[in-house]
């Protein structure tokens, strides 16, 4: 059975936070940040506005360019490193907003990676026979976890949701996936405090313990050598060659990071789908959006093949080499 993406859509805050109004905030200035980045807006959402709500909008217009209802949606799976709550699942509360009633609904953490991980999953629970119609969302409202004093992440990060569904295709579809992870790296990025090895208390919150923590050097070269391997390995797997290959869409990090894989790997730089400039890292969410927009410009046409591939805390990485189908 082939499974493909059928319909994507993408939901950004109204919001807008430039490098000029972080320049007000912390020590830092447009110039650093471009340069260290290439990041110069981020979407911010209103203090009242959640993962879910993001992702629903998202969701909504997925399904719909799918030529789907809602109940016609029988997995849901949500890849938010900034989930609503601990439980219950933010794929849960994204179907009872949408009314997919028919659906199963589970989280998947895997960080930045989250989107690769649910299409995979996705697409292999729809080959197996088990689901006909699932919908992968990554919804992020990483503001609410960043640290507005720490000038090496407050600039980094944004708000937003893309989504995708996945159903049975006539041709092309996912052509190949893979997926790894690196836990020896788990403290290169992550949320320290929360959980059960530092729950919550007067100390953790004191010492700014709630907000997303980065080896900033460290990730940026596990990222950029991954991201060349990662995209050869899937490449491989599916007997093609990166001639084949019309576009890579990266997951939207940073600027350098991008740019030295694509150097690596040889590949033309007006192929690789970037969009971080205007949205920052929105964490699942990147891959998505970009996609989502790459689709809506026309760049991407009826047998494109491209690969989406993602890095991120865990450390996880993964790839999906997808011939488009529509």
């Amino acid at each position: 059975m082939r499974v493909g993406i059928i319909g994507t859509g993408s939901y950004l805050p109204d919001s807008i936070l430039s490098n000029f109004d972080l320049e007000k905030i912390v020590n830092t200035s447009n110039e650093w940040i471009v340069e260290r980045t290439g990041i110069s807006y981020r979407r911010k959402a209103d203090d009242d506005v959640c993962s879910s709500d993001l992702g629903a909008e998202a969701a909504k217009i997925a399904i719909d360019r799918a030529g789907l209802s809602f109940e016609d949606i029988d997995l849901i799976i949500s890849a938010s490193s900034s989930p609503d709550k601990f439980f219950p699942s933010t794929a849960c509360i994204i179907q009872s907003k949408i009314g997919a009633k028919n659906a199963a609904a589970f989280d998947l953490q895997a960080g930045c990676s989250g989107f690769i991980y649910g299409v995979t999953t996705a697409a292999q629970c729809i080959a197996t026979g088990q689901f006909r119609n699932a919908l992968v969302v990554g919804a992020e409202v990483l503001s609410k976890f960043t640290d507005w004093e720490d000038r090496n992440t407050c600039v980094l990060f944004g708000d937003g949701a893309g989504a995708a569904v996945l159903s049975q295709v006539e041709s092309g579809g996912v052509l190949a996936s893979i997926l790894g992870a690196d836990g020896g790296g788990a403290d290169l990025l992550e949320l320290p405090a929360g959980g059960t090895k530092e729950p919550a208390s007067f100390e953790t919150v004191k010492n700014h313990r709630h907000y997303i923590k980065m080896n900033g050097n460290e990730v940026f070269k596990f990222a950029v050598k991954i991201l060349e391997d990662s995209v050869k390995k899937v490449v491989a797997k599916a007997d093609l060659t990166l001639e084949d290959i019309n576009y890579i869409i990266p997951h939207q990090a940073n600027i350098r990071i991008i740019d030295a894989a694509v150097k690596r790997l040889k590949f033309p730089r007006e192929q690789v789908i970037v969009n971080l400039d205007k949205y920052g890292n929105m964490s699942s969410a990147s891959i998505p959006v970009a996609l989502d927009e790459a689709l809506n410009a026309g760049r991407i046409q009826k047998g494109d093949k491209i690969v989406m591939v993602g890095f991120g805390a865990g450390l996880t990485w993964g790839a999906n080499l997808i011939e488009w189908s529509l």
